[in-house]
């Protein structure tokens, strides 16, 4: 390991430097000498020992040191995660959440995250099909976020938003809210009424194609972590006038491991390309094409049949959902939940997320 005295002194965590309790930061950053040193070094039981000029005492758990170094993380995974395709997803036989046991058990809820963090969907069957059990069972597992859409919304093909979503048509694979600075966490759906045909919905874990394109094509992958695009939502009806927008690149990794922890993929809201130089465009282009023909895949593709009483819910940083064109009536119901609340409920129960 190598560690800084500054970052040392940082990162002392006796009571004077550190609130226990609060777990926050006391010691003023701003004021520790750059160049500090201690006058004392010593390992004892486990233990480094600093003694520092004014005559300060540090005491550092070498396990805590070694677990916080860069040397570890940046060979350590942020969040663990099963890659899939239709195959493995279905051959891996996920239980899915039962709605009574769900509402009023911890372990069913941390089964239901356990699924969720590793595979980026998760499933409560036997929930009633209306709105409000809808909003209950979200609940259960984070906040709702409230958007331009409201908080809990239901919609059938009435075209009553200005969003493709909101008619028969089929829908490929996409991200949502790719027009936000920081697109929505998750994704709920709950079909509480179909009278026709079609209208399943699918499923495509971005994180797998994007990897597949890491291995074949490096430099294709690297360009679509840096280039940011622009994604917008306008919509002008006589009961909404919105004008969403942002930009970002495609792929969004961690710096420190490479770790790809958020996509954004959505050719509907796709603004114009103009933040990319001349030279640039058409390696894009590229790019772009090499990962949308992977995620295209059929093998790739998880079609699953929406029905009153199951809930589905998508990690929207991560799985791409569309649809199959559908005749009929056709209700759906859902909401936008926040990712940090439910990696903090999944961390709370002793879960790494």
């Amino acid at each position: 390991m190598h560690l800084d005295y500054v970052w040392l002194r940082d990162h002392c965590r006796s009571t004077s430097s550190y609130n226990p309790k609060t777990n926050q930061r006391n010691v003023d950053t701003g004021s520790i000498d750059l160049n500090i040193r201690p006058d004392h070094t010593a390992v004892e039981d486990g233990h480094l020992i600093l003694t520092w000029p004014g005559g300060h005492v540090s005491k550092y758990c070498l396990r805590w040191l070694a677990e916080n170094s860069y040397e570890v993380k940046k060979s350590s995974t942020v969040q663990p995660r099963i890659l899939w395709n239709s195959d493995i997803y279905q051959n891996a036989n996920i239980p899915t959440a039962e709605w009574e046991t769900f509402m009023s058990c911890d372990d069913e809820l941390k089964k239901f995250l356990h699924n969720y963090v590793l595979y980026g969907i998760a499933f409560v069957d036997g929930v009633p099909a209306t709105v409000e059990a809808t909003e209950a069972v979200s609940k259960r597992v984070s906040l709702i976020r409230e958007t331009t859409y409201g908080g809990m919304w239901s919609f059938t093909s009435d075209y009553s938003r200005g969003d493709t979503a909101y008619s028969q048509l089929a829908l490929d694979r996409h991200t949502d809210t790719s027009y936000f600075h920081e697109p929505c966490g998750i994704q709920v759906f709950h079909c509480l009424k179909h009278e026709g045909t079609g209208g399943r919905t699918l499923l495509v874990d971005g994180f797998s194609a994007a990897e597949k394109l890491r291995q074949q094509s490096p430099e294709n992958f690297e360009l679509l972590t840096h280039v940011p695009i622009r994604h917008e939502y306008i919509e002008k009806s006589e009961e909404h006038r919105n004008h969403m927008e942002s930009a970002g690149p495609v792929l969004n990794i961690y710096p420190w491991n490479k770790e790809l922890y958020l996509i954004r993929y959505n050719n509907y809201d796709r603004s114009v390309i103009n933040t990319v130089p001349h030279d640039m465009v058409k390696k894009w282009y590229v790019a772009h094409r090499e990962l949308t023909t992977e995620l295209r895949r059929p093998e790739n593709e998880l079609w699953v049949k929406l029905t009153p009483g199951k809930v589905i819910f998508i990690d929207n940083w991560r799985v791409m959902h569309g649809r199959e064109s559908f005749s009929g009536v056709r209700q759906l119901c859902g909401c936008y939940l926040t990712r940090d609340d439910v990696l903090s409920t999944a961390r709370r129960l002793n879960l790494q997320a």
